[in-house]
């Protein structure tokens, strides 16, 4: 097939309409329309259903659609990888991680990364599900287990451990719990154990379980279970990277707490030399080295 007429399809697929394809491709409509037949021809089929408000992919079109759709997709990262040669860091930046760390830990930090680079566009993908690297679903992905592909250059950052929390308002109106026990007569908010969470974090919830929790509060993510927790509405287990961005926290039961969650970065062998990969993972690298003289602080 012809370059060019899957190059003009994508166009019209994409937008809908020849006139506004043919604005984007500095071609007029007549033109585009050539084109168009001229791949329908070539392919023996209908690529579009035309009617007055515009125009449809047929069942055809739409699998020629995911084929270019993907070839641009590729494309695109080539010329990305292509610009990472140059000595300035710009263009866009896919990184992945969990909704909670994504939320409460790193999207607060980028500042300081656009700081440095302005021209950096980063798209920050909050999920629980671990998107593939090596088929470019990211660039960049920070996890709460080592990743088992063996075709990503992969560092440890830190360590993280599943912690109890509340407010001194809380703890004022509702007391102290002295034991595990004593939490069954408060109200305890969590992750539910549905939900996708590390596994250190669930084995702590249903533990603390086990004492008849009269009353709780379940959320399917960190985010929201700190939200119940600033507005005090009971105990929660959170995270312990939290302690930082959220000094009103208190720690509750402090001998109660998860295993250890180790914490990785993680990006495919072929972005090695990518200047944007680069950046952001020097960026959080220094992030953890604050982050860890601040908690060294606080404990001393």
């Amino acid at each position: 097939m012809d370059w060019d007429k899957l190059r003009i399809f994508h166009a019209v697929a994409d937008a809908g309409s020849l006139t506004h394809a043919g604005d984007k491709l500095n071609l007029s409509q007549s033109a585009v329309s050539r084109q168009i037949r001229g791949l329908e021809e070539q392919l023996n089929t209908n690529l579009f259903h035309r009617h007055a408000r515009g125009l449809i992919l047929t069942e055809q079109g739409e699998l020629l659609f995911d084929a270019t759709s993907a070839m641009t997709k590729r494309l695109d990262a080539a010329a990305a990888r292509i610009r990472d040669s140059e000595e300035e860091v710009f263009g866009e930046l896919r990184v992945t991680t969990t909704t909670g760390f994504g939320t409460l830990w790193l999207a607060p930090r980028l500042s300081k990364l656009y700081d440095q680079y302005p021209d950096l566009k980063v798209d920050l993908m909050l999920e629980e599900r671990v998107l593939d690297l090596p088929m470019r679903e990211a660039d960049v992905a920070i996890r709460f287990k080592e990743p088992s592909q063996a075709d990503l250059i992969r560092k440890r950052l830190m360590t993280v451990r599943m912690c109890l929390y509340a407010t001194q308002e809380y703890l004022n109106a509702n007391g102290t719990p002295a034991s595990v026990e004593d939490l069954s007569e408060h109200r305890l908010i969590c992750q539910n154990t549905d939900s996708d969470q590390v596994g250190a974090g669930l084995n702590l919830i249903q533990t603390l379980l086990v004492n008849d929790v009269r009353s709780m509060l379940t959320v399917n993510n960190y985010f929201g279970v700190l939200q119940g927790v600033l507005h005090h509405l009971g105990i929660g287990v959170l995270p312990d990277y939290l302690v930082e961005e959220f000094s009103d926290l208190v720690q509750v039961l402090p001998e109660t707490e998860s295993a250890e969650v180790p914490v990785f970065l993680a990006y495919p062998e072929e972005l090695r030399q990518s200047k944007r990969v680069a950046a952001f993972r020097d960026f959080v690298q220094d992030e953890i080295i604050a982050y860890r003289k601040t908690l060294k602080q606080r404990q001393s």
